[in-house]
Order: structure tokens, then sequence, then C-alpha cells
């Protein structure tokens, strides 16, 4: 064996003896554990990716359900009320696979209904005899303040992917899944229902588009031939976050120089996602 292995190999075991004594016996903070990985990754027994889940398992286990949730704004529900045919549309265009089931507002979370359980009506030589509390699921209630790590271990054993987060009064803050915990820590994980990179405007039918929020305004008065004012807001989110006055909800409407409506169909609690333009100007 050469010098410098003979030496590499000593510093390996070295680096090894540390790593090993952090674990087996506590270590002093989370610094300091830190520290031990990223002269694993210089050392090149851990690569990027690795260090990255590592530490996002590290950080998850200090954040709470409040830090990872999809805001009640945002959640994508089924009325208990409404027929199969009103609510497929909004299944469809969501890609999500599990739905809130509400009665007369988003506090009144009656079951989950997963997309999947619909299948057997269309199957069914009469669809028509649908009956939502026939197919929906126990829905969890988790307080906001409940760790993720404990989340996760309950999510495992009980098999459940979908959780209602509750605040301190019992209305419902939002909504967390198994996927939102798992994406702190491995990062974003798209699936087929994911725009990448998605155009800033999208021809649909009928004089609709698909707008992006982040549009710059002087590119879609081009696109349009229009003169929506660019002078207190660069995009056409900003623009109607103006006109709201407040972050909207999926669904909310605007309309604009008596010729733009705009519903927003996605959107955060700070910020408009994307929208869907009907141009009443259109021949």
């Amino acid at each position: 064996m050469s010098d410098d292995q003979s030496s590499s190999g000593s510093g390996q075991r070295s680096w090894m003896e540390r790593l090993t004594s952090a674990f087996t016996s506590e270590p002093r903070d989370r610094e300091e554990l830190k520290e031990l990985l990223n002269e694993a990754l210089l050392g090149g027994v851990l690569d990027r990716e690795a260090l990255a889940m590592m530490e996002g398992v590290l950080e998850v286990s200090e954040m709470q359900v409040r830090d990872a949730m999809v805001p009640r704004s945002q959640m994508v529900v089924v009325p208990r009320d409404a027929p199969l045919e009103a609510f497929l549309p909004r299944i469809l265009e969501s890609g999500h696979s599990r739905f809130p089931v509400i009665g007369e507002d988003r506090d009144e979370v009656e079951g989950i209904l997963l997309a999947k359980d619909l299948l057997r009506y269309f199957a069914a030589p009469d669809p028509t005899r649908f009956r939502l509390e026939d197919v929906m699921r126990p829905a969890v209630l988790i307080p906001e303040s409940k760790r993720l790590n404990m989340l996760l271990r309950d999510f495992r054993a009980s098999r459940n992917h979908m959780a209602i987060v509750v605040d301190e009064y019992g209305g419902v803050s939002g909504l967390i899944t198994i996927e939102d915990v798992l994406e702190e820590i491995v990062g974003e994980i798209d699936d087929e229902h994911d725009e990448e990179e998605a155009a800033p405007i999208t021809g649909l039918a009928d004089g609709r588009y698909l707008v992006q929020a982040l549009t710059p305004i002087d590119e879609f008065n081009e696109v349009f031939g229009s003169e929506l004012s660019d002078e207190d807001y660069d995009t056409v989110g900003g623009l109607l976050l103006g006109e709201f006055g407040r972050v909207p909800e999926h669904g909310d409407t605007v309309t604009l120089d008596q010729r733009f409506e705009f519903r927003v169909t996605a959107a955060d609690s700070r910020r408009i996602i994307t929208l869907e333009l009907h141009d009443l100007g259109a021949s």
C-alpha cells in the first residue's frame, strides 16, 4: 500500500471514528453533527444528495405541521351534498388523489374521498346512484403544533396519507399529506400532474386561456393587444392582487378593462399562482 493510500485510509478511519462516536454518544448539539456530515461530504464518504436528505431529516425533527401544511384557502374540497357530476371536473382538474368532504363550510370536514373509490360508479350499470357518504372515509384531525417526524411515524403506522390540520380553537387551518412531509426531506416531488416551466399563456378553448400569475404585464398586453397598466405592478398576478385587495382563494373572479375575466385556479396563502382568463372581447 502506498503512503498516499495509507494516509487517505487513516484520514477516513479518523473521520469514521468521529462520526461513530457522535452517534454512539449524544452529540453536544446539531451544529456539531452537521459539521461532521459536511466533513463526510468533503471526504467523499457522502454525496450532496445524501447530505441534503440527512439535513432534511434533521430539519423535519424540528418542524411542526403548520410549517408544511397546505393552507385552508388552497384546499381542494368536495361538498357533501353535491352530485357527482358537479365536483368531478374539479377532481380531474386538480390531479390529486384525496379530497376533504365538507358540510356547510371548510370547518366542517366530514370525511375524505379517495378518487379511486369513484371508479366503480363508472363501471356499474347505473352510476347515477352515487352516494358520497357510502364511499368517504374517516378524516384524521391533528393539531398545527404536531411535530413532522411524529406525523410521519403515524402515517406509516396507520397507512393513512392525509390529515386535516386544526388550530387551537378547533377550526380547520389546512391539510397535510405524507408527500408534503417527504418533500421536506428529499425536496420537491414532481408527478405527471406537475407542470415543468409552464408557458406564460396557454390557449384553451372558447376564448379562454391559462395564464401564469408571473406573466409580465407588457407580455400580456403584447399577446392580447391590450393596454393594462404596468405603472404600479410588473406581473399579472401583482395587478390582480391590487384589484382584489387581498390574496384571493380558488375560484375568485375579477374583470379588468371590461374585457378580461380572470378566475383564480391556484393560490397559496401569499400569492396567486395560475389563472383562467376569459377574453370577453374575443370574436
